[in-house]
C-alpha cells in the first residue's frame, strides 16, 4: 500500500488533459500496489497564497518566536509540507503554460521550499530533506516539447526535476501528453500518452 499526493494544477477542470494522464498514472499505481491510498489537492481551487512579507518573515522565524500573526501566515505552508512528507509517491499535473507551469504550482513550491525544513545548508552545501519518494510529472501540451524545435522552450520538465532533487526528490519520471493543438496528433495524443507510463 503507497500514499499517493496527487497535486492538480489546470484550470480546465474535465478538460484537461494534465489531470486525465495524472488519473492513468494514479490507476496504473493503484493496479500495482492494491488498497493505496490517494489525497488530491486542486491547487486551483485551494487559491494557494503567493508568498508575500508575513509568509517570508513567519519561514525565518523560530518557531518559539512566531506571533499569532506569524502563525496564521505560516499555516498553508505547514500543511503542503505535512501532505508532501507523508507521501511515498507524488502525482503532480503540469499543463505548460506559455513555455512554463502554472503560477498555482509555482506558488506551491515556493511553500514547500523551505530552509531547515526541506533543504538545509552546511560546510557541503545544500541538501535535500525530502527523500525516499517517487515522482510522477503528469505533462501536457498543445505542442510537442519533448523534440525538435519547441524542446528548447520546455521549461517545465526541467525546472520540475531541478527544484524537485534540490529537495531530495530526484526519483522523478516524466509523462506526456503533446500535440494536442495539432491535428495528426491530438486525435491519439491522450492515448499515446497513456501507453507511455511506466512505473
Amino acid at each position: 500500500m503507497k500514499r499517493i499526493l496527487h497535486l492538480i494544477s489546470s484550470p480546465r477542470g474535465d478538460e484537461s488533459f494534465s489531470i486525465k494522464l495524472a488519473n492513468a498514472v494514479i490507476s496504473k499505481i493503484q493496479d500495482e500496489f492494491q488498497g493505496s491510498a490517494v489525497e488530491t489537492v486542486n491547487l486551483i481551487e485551494t487559491n494557494v497564497p503567493h508568498l508575500d512579507t508575513a509568509h517570508l518573515r513567519s519561514f525565518f522565524t523560530p518557531q518559539e518566536h512566531l506571533t499569532p500573526e506569524d502563525k496564521d501566515a505560516i499555516q498553508y505552508s505547514d500543511k503542503a509540507i505535512n501532505q508532501l512528507m507523508a507521501a511515498d509517491i507524488i502525482v503532480i499535473g503540469a499543463p505548460l503554460y506559455n513555455f512554463s507551469i502554472h503560477s498555482t504550482l509555482k506558488a506551491w513550491i515556493d511553500h514547500i521550499a523551505r530552509a531547515g525544513k526541506t533543504f538545509s545548508y552546511s560546510e557541503q552545501g545544500a541538501e535535500g530533506l525530502v527523500k525516499n519518494k517517487k515522482v510522477y510529472i503528469a505533462m501536457s501540451s498543445g505542442a510537442v516539447y519533448s523534440e525538435g524545435s519547441y524542446k528548447p522552450y520546455d521549461f517545465v520538465s526541467g525546472y520540475l526535476t531541478a527544484v524537485l532533487g534540490f529537495l531530495g526528490m530526484t526519483d522523478v519520471t516524466v509523462v506526456r501528453v503533446e500535440g494536442v493543438n495539432i491535428p495528426g496528433l491530438k486525435e491519439h495524443a491522450l492515448e499515446n500518452g497513456i501507453s507511455s507510463i511506466v512505473l
